[in-house]
């Protein structure tokens, strides 16, 4: 059972990766065809809002759906309840892809008054197009969560590069003739397609039904606690929005760079935060449902110190790249040397939120197994009052859209700070002794790595750009990783206990 965990794991990072590379793709072809034109912010405004709902869908649903379904499996239940989920799931999909499709061309303006009429024309139209595609990533997100009950991680996450993939070759085929509507066009046939695939490939026939009568006990006990770790997680993209209306209001490329950036910099958390989350919660909702509390306790704190071990050398190896990386990955066609340049500096500041919120990911977690996201969720809900008022303070006080991702990290570092807080008053308290101890191995061998790094740069920095990226990047892991060996940091001896079992 360890080794097949193990396994699943490893192809989890796999598909992680691979979605994530993908999802940088496809902005890199954006960054092509369209710089940092009111085109591209167009776009990339028309994707926040039905990105709340798809997260509402896709997150959400993982993370109350497989503490359900275990609780199911136990009481010989599983296909009742997955057939129920589905059921309602799609029936809540639809409501909102309507009331998307009416609502869009009636708040759009609201929201950008300062975007011309072509540019409003632009993100409606792509809007709505994301609209209907909510209504295929509600279905696809029940099953992407029964995967992952499953522990066939990977097969939940390949579902999703179908989506970007199609995304991608819609862009290259009809970008020059139908702009950026061929992002949106692409994203809506790959939820198709992945809903197809999934279906006839990846879910067992005899699992579920889709189509009958809906069960209202069972869809209530689900939706009870279903909604509130929905709502939590779109909380992050509802945060996005809001940086995305200062933005707006101040220039349509201040949109583009901040949506840029945030993206390179939320790299690592996409797939480390993410991924050791992913692979403990079906952990920790065992641990709940057989009443295990020290197993609870010992996987959330391997949890945090698995993410800091691999999260922060991450992040300081980014910083020190960072002018290298966005120029890689966005300097070509429409995307000018002054855009790579913006997008820099607003990349550095918006590194605090990726550590913090990768940190989050599995007190998150923690939460969601014990059926409390409720109690996530009055924190989440202040962490967006928090967030409009650091904008306000932070635009004002630097008078520039790098106001916008300082106060995301400031208000992901307090969002962090009282959910551990939170957690501690009403679940159990952390080791803090040990946590304190490995969090220094972790910064000593990570100052460490950047001071060899900079002993280096004399020898390396008039190599080509790609070339130095490399170096840079094997010579800082090689260092680091000998240093945590060196200091017998935990996480190292996590790995290595893993190898000798596998």
């Amino acid at each position: 059972m360890k080794k097949k965990l193990a396994i699943a794991s490893l192809l989890l990072v796999i598909a992680s990766l691979f979605l994530k590379v993908s999802g940088l793709l496809r902005d890199m072809i954006l960054a092509n065809y369209f710089g940092d034109s009111p085109e591209a912010a167009a776009y990339l405004v028309a994707f926040i809002i039905p990105n709340m709902f798809i997260l509402f869908f896709t997150t959400g649903m993982k993370n109350a759906f497989v503490p359900t379904y275990i609780q199911s499996m136990e009481r010989g239940q599983s296909h009742h309840h997955f057939s129920q989920v589905l059921r309602g799931t799609i029936s809540i999909g639809f409501v909102i892809t309507m009331i998307g499709i009416v609502a869009t061309p009636f708040f759009m303006p609201l929201i950008f008054p300062d975007f011309t009429a072509g540019t409003l024309q632009i993100a409606k139209t792509s809007s709505i197009i994301f609209f209907i595609a909510v209504l295929f990533v509600s279905a696809n997100a029940v099953y992407e969560a029964y995967l992952d009950a499953e522990n066939r991680f990977a097969l939940s996450v390949v579902s999703q590069i179908l989506v970007m993939g199609s995304s991608i070759i819609s862009a290259l085929l009809f970008a020059e003739k139908i702009g950026v509507y061929s992002f949106a066009y692409g994203y809506m046939v790959g939820t198709i397609l992945s809903f197809i695939v999934k279906k006839v490939f990846f879910i067992p026939k005899g699992s579920h039904k889709l189509i009958g009568p809906l069960d209202k006990k069972e869809n209530k006990a689900f939706f009870l606690i279903f909604i509130p770790v929905a709502i939590t997680v779109m909380v992050g993209q509802v945060n996005l929005f809001i940086d995305n209306i200062f933005a707006g209001n101040l220039s349509p490329e201040a949109v583009t760079y901040i949506n840029y950036a945030k993206n390179i910099t939320h790299f690592p958390q996409a797939i480390i935060g993410v991924t050791i989350g992913t692979i403990i919660f079906p952990i920790l909702a065992k641990a709940v449902a057989q009443n295990k509390v020290d197993d609870f306790r010992a996987a959330i704190e391997k949890g945090l110190i698995l993410t800091l071990s691999i999260l922060l050398p991450a992040i300081a190896g980014m910083m020190w790249l960072m002018t290298e990386i966005i120029t890689i990955a966005y300097q070509r066609g429409q995307f000018t040397e002054t855009a790579t340049e913006a997008t820099v500096l607003v990349a550095y500041l918006y590194v605090g939120s990726v550590l913090f919120f990768s940190l989050q990911n599995t007190i998150n977690k923690a939460f969601y197994s014990r059926n409390k996201g409720h109690v996530i969720l009055r924190i989440s809900l202040f962490s967006i009052l928090l967030n409009i008022g650091l904008n306000f303070l932070f635009i004002s006080w630097m008078d520039s859209h790098l106001g916008i991702p300082l106060a995301s990290s400031v208000m992901a570092f307090v969002y962090f700070v009282l959910n551990v807080v939170v957690f501690q008053r009403i679940e159990a308290r952390f080791n803090w002794k040990v946590l304190t101890l490995e969090s220094i191995k972790v910064i000593v061998a990570v100052a460490g790595m950047i001071g060899i790094l900079w002993l280096l740069q004399p020898f390396t920095s008039n190599l080509p750009s790609i070339i130095y990226l490399v170096v840079t990047a094997l010579v800082g892991a090689i260092v680091y990783g000998v240093l945590l060996l060196l200091f017998k940091g935990q996480a190292v001896g996590l790995f290595l206990s893993k190898v000798k079992k596998g």
